[in-house]
């Protein structure tokens, strides 16, 4: 039930799905029910794309589980092979592959013998991997299989490249703003004079993935992938790699320092020091305004933050240390990685919540009450029902995440872009009278509906009235200041006394 009412983070065949169509001529089949297959009508609304997605659903239905599905999916995977030629084929468990015992390694050995492509079979545990494991895991297995074939081919190389060059791993489709990042990181690169060896897996031919060791460094902006892959070059062929997302004027010049330690420790000799100056003062925009009288208004006001490892990590950084607002708590749905998530933000806010129930999350930003929420679509959501404006800055995705104007987070760019949606988060000066003049965001509406599912209590109709005369910036507090009021007291409806009341009780 909890699967089709909202998840963080989508089951494991969609982060294999998301690594395999990313790659330039791979393929993925999916044995699972007619269905399963709405990642090709997500994928190709919400990236725009031109061509089909190259994803193929072998269905499961009543006459395959009559017959056994090895046949069909070993069908299914030859078909394809001599319809669309790809460099692979990967097959993708599901729940569905699962709860059956299927042995589909046995399905991938079996059509490997007519297919003329590479078959692999993604292994990963759809009971104790969600998408962003998935995703990582699938990405090392690519990675692992090719730099082997190279290997036993002996085509693998054997030198660095000329000048310093760098993997950026982890960019693929449906990440949030990934490709806004990605273009603002080769920039970067550019800048730096660092040569990019390889952007994987977006973008990128499974053929060039034994180039990889040429690189002097690798770079992996989002903590959820390609963190596996980093390791395993490392482990293989001594590759460095830096994983400081460079999002937020301080997180840009340690990320870039990072690089430049990287480099300097391989022979060469470069100092960023004056490229970071320049691009902090003139590029980025964010050091100045944090110092204007606009950014000021915001010093002290609470916030909270949720969302994936690498954005609500960041997201939290620059808050309380380049824009001076508290953050109440910050939170996570990557229970996988707490530990990280901890160490990075404990500093930076009162609280540290790590959860993926989306129930806890709206009752812990209805217990505080911020004056802005950064948070995922979700959190969003709750905003509205809570009247607390909600910038977005992480996954799950959402159309509003793939803008057709160039949005990145990462970079000096980036700085701009994060500060822009920060200060536009928060409602200020004479908005809130404006709001209440011109009955903005349906306030009447919104103060009726409870954050808790099991609210019992009612308003009645004078309690209402009375409610909706009090300016809507602090209506949702006096509203849940009653309620509580009333709940302790065992009150069932609320009307204008017990209003009355409550405000007495709390001095109001």
């Amino acid at each position: 039930m909890k699967l089709a009412y909202w998840m963080y983070a989508g089951p494991a065949h969609i982060g294999t799905l998301r690594v395999a169509s990313s790659f330039k001529n791979v393929h993925a089949i999916m044995h699972a029910p007619i269905g399963d297959d709405y990642f090709n009508v997500m994928r190709s609304m919400l990236e725009r794309e031109r061509n089909f997605t190259p994803v193929t659903t072998s269905v499961v239905d009543r006459n395959v589980l009559a017959r056994g599905s090895q046949e069909k999916v070993v069908e299914n995977i030859t078909r394809k092979d001599a319809e669309e030629s790809p460099d692979l084929i990967v097959l993708t468990p599901t729940c569905t592959s699962s709860i059956l015992q299927e042995d589909l390694e046995n399905f991938v050995e079996r059509a490997q013998m007519d297919a003329k492509c590479d078959v692999m079979l993604a292994d990963v545990n759809h009971y104790r991997v969600n998408e962003l494991e998935a995703a990582d895991r699938t990405l090392h297995q690519v990675v692992k299989y090719y730099i082997e074939k190279a290997r036993k081919k002996d085509e693998l190389p054997t030198s660095k490249t000329e000048k310093p060059s760098v993997n950026i791993i982890g960019i693929s489709t449906l990440g949030f703003h990934n490709l806004h990042d990605c273009t603002e990181l080769k920039k970067l690169m550019h800048d730096l004079g660092i040569e990019i060896n390889a952007v994987i897996p977006e973008g990128a031919s499974v053929h060039e993935l034994k180039n990889l060791p040429r690189a002097w460094f690798n770079l992996v902006p989002y903590r959820e992938l390609g963190m596996m892959s980093a390791k395993y070059l490392e482990a293989e062929f001594g590759i460095p790699y830096v994983d400081i997302a460079p999002m937020g004027v301080v997180e840009n010049a340690r990320c870039i320092r990072k690089i430049q330690q990287v480099i300097n420790q391989q022979g060469e000799s470069v100092n960023y020091e004056e490229f970071i100056n320049e691009q902090t003062l003139h590029v980025s925009q964010a050091a100045w305004f944090s110092r204007s009288i606009d950014c000021q208004n915001l010093t002290g006001k609470k916030a909270v933050v949720f969302g994936d490892n690498t954005h609500a990590a960041a997201i939290t950084k620059i808050l309380a240390r380049e824009m001076g607002i508290h953050v109440v708590w910050a939170g996570t749905y990557c229970k996988y990685d707490a530990e990280w998530f901890r160490e990075q933000v404990s500093e930076y806010c009162d609280e540290v919540l790590i959860t993926d129930d989306h129930g806890a999350i709206g009752d812990a930003i209805a217990r505080v009450e911020p004056s802005a929420i950064f948070g995922t679509q979700m959190e969003r959501h709750v905003g509205k029902r809570l009247n607390i404006p909600c910038g977005v800055i992480a996954a799950p995705i959402h159309i509003q995440n793939f803008p057709i104007g160039y949005k990145p987070f990462m970079g000096y760019e980036g700085t701009n872009q994060i500060a822009d949606l920060v200060y536009n988060s928060f409602t200020l000066g004479m908005e809130d009278h404006l709001l209440e003049i011109f009955g903005g965001h349906d306030t009447k509406e919104v103060i009726t509906k409870g954050i808790s599912a099991e609210s019992d209590l009612g308003w009645t109709k004078d309690g209402l009235a009375e409610l909706n005369k009090i300016p809507g910036f602090v209506r949702g507090k006096v509203k849940r200041n009653t309620e509580k009021f009333a709940r302790e007291r065992g009150i069932k409806d609320i009307n204008v006394e017990v209003l009355y009341a409550a405000k007495e009780s709390v001095g109001a």
